[in-house]
């Protein structure tokens, strides 16, 4: 295998407020500072032609198509050819987000419930592994998880893991991978640093959520895909880890999940 030396941000919003206004220029930030590849989420079908743009214009962004849970009342009942048909583009690499939010309730539970089974049902039939928010939710997550992995084999991938030790050690054994953001750098985080020591490097991503939760030292600001590099160096020295191999290792872990995504050429800023 190739060495890689730069980062992944497994999960960001590139046509979000805050990020789609410069979006050019979020991107080349991002490569001037070593992130080699991004990930854009989808979270409203509606959005989907978005994504698309975006992977289509930058080759080191890679997408996904799906329904968040904050959205399971606003598109309800999506038909599971709505999410394969749209997988079927080359750069569309993951399902999700999905899954479920009881912290917010935003949308019935019942709906996110069977929001979430729908996305399980994709990432099962495509291959393609299902990027799983879940929130003050784990032993939902963790029943239909395990329940629908007894219908047959899907991978997936927890992002921005803030949850408990039951939940990490749940889904490890289900053999998923677990993404940390930029929470993991708050003072306050001791709990989840706790948890992140115990995760296997072999499992392990880092992403930004931007334009959400701004690692330290860019708290109150607007994040961006560039900011990775400070949670990834965080998190690689909270495991004791090289900092060349920590990137080595998350970036490798991501190419090995989200396995229909190629390597890019590292592109450098200009």
């Amino acid at each position: 295998m190739d060495r890689f030396d730069y980062i992944v941000d497994s999960h960001c919003h590139l046509n979000y407020k805050g990020l789609i206004e410069e979006q050019a220029e979020v991107v080349e930030r991002a490569r001037a500072q070593g992130v080699g590849c991004m990930l854009a989420i989808n979270t409203k079908l509606k959005e989907y032609e978005q994504i698309v743009e975006i992977v289509e214009t930058y080759p080191d962004v890679y997408g996904s198509v799906g329904i968040h849970p904050h959205e399971a009342e606003n598109e309800p009942d999506v038909a599971l050819e709505a999410l394969l048909s749209r997988a079927k583009h080359p750069k569309i690499v993951g399902i999700g987000e999905t899954g479920l939010d009881y912290f917010y309730d935003n949308a019935p539970r019942d709906m996110q419930q069977v929001n979430f089974r729908s996305h399980i049902a994709a990432a099962r039939e495509t291959g393609l592994p299902v990027i799983v928010h879940t929130r003050d939710a784990d032993e939902d997550c963790v029943a239909i998880l395990r329940e629908e992995m007894e219908k047959g084999a899907f991978t997936g991938v927890i992002h921005c893991f803030t949850a408990s030790q039951f939940l990490a050690d749940a889904v490890l054994e289900l053999g998923f991978y677990i993404s940390i953001s930029g929470i993991a750098t708050f003072k306050n985080a001791k709990d989840l640093q706790a948890t992140v020591k115990t995760i296997p490097m072999d499992r392990l991503l880092v992403e930004t959520d931007a334009p959400f939760l701004a690692p330290v030292p860019h708290r109150g600001k607007t994040c961006e895909p560039a900011f990775v590099m400070d949670t990834a160096r965080f998190v690689a020295d909270l495991k004791g880890e090289d900092f060349d191999e920590f990137q080595h290792i998350t970036s490798a872990n991501f190419f090995q999940l989200f396995n229909k995504a190629q390597p890019p050429k590292r592109v450098l800023a200009a």
